[in-house]
């Protein structure tokens, strides 16, 4: 037999296994410890009614994040953080959120957390990208702060025009603060 018509066969059987349907095709639960779905949809509904009186206007977060002893947290990328965020915020990236890192943060549960999002913002574009709204970065976060223990959260609530946005800024992008501030 010519080598290239038994190579071409061979690939042609690769690409026919590679396209058998997987296991979770099929129904077949594939098992894995670290990952739990209904234990996270119960988490998100539990935080989902915690949430619910724990939103607020854009006033109440400056009052709330002038306060001693508040953090306000920013879940984006760091480029993003870097690019534009809320004056005083810290960084703790959505994929690098865990129970050491927020030890580390946040290290007493009962601290009060501000958190908001790229879809509080509107008229930057740039550093803070509109995601779905079913797949806002404040709801992961939200949920997982939650999950991990964290109950004083509040979240900025509206979408503000950041040009009207009455919050400080810092970042790459931040509009330089008024002469003598």
């Amino acid at each position: 037999m010519d080598i290239s018509l038994l190579l071409s066969l061979f690939l042609a059987a690769a690409a026919g296994v590679a396209s058998e349907p997987t296991a979770s095709r099929s129904g077949e639960d594939i098992s894995n410890p670290q990952i739990d779905m209904p234990a996270f949809l119960d988490a998100a509904q539990a935080a989902a009614e915690h949430r619910r009186t724990h939103r607020v206007g854009e006033e109440e977060f400056l009052r709330m994040m002038a306060e001693p002893g508040t953090v306000v947290l920013d879940a984006r990328s760091a480029e993003k953080f870097a690019e534009l965020h809320v004056r005083g915020a810290t960084n703790l990236s959505f994929p690098d959120l865990t129970i050491e890192s927020l030890a580390r943060v946040i290290p007493d549960k009962d601290t009060r957390v501000l958190i908001y999002c790229n879809n509080n913002f509107s008229g930057a574009e740039g550093p803070f990208p509109a995601k779905l709204v079913s797949a806002s970065l404040n709801l992961s976060t939200y949920v997982a702060l939650y999950e991990y223990g964290y109950r004083n959260v509040y979240e900025l609530g509206p979408n503000v025009k950041l040009p009207e946005s009455k919050l400080p800024f810092a970042g790459t992008a931040a509009a330089p603060p008024p002469s003598g501030i």
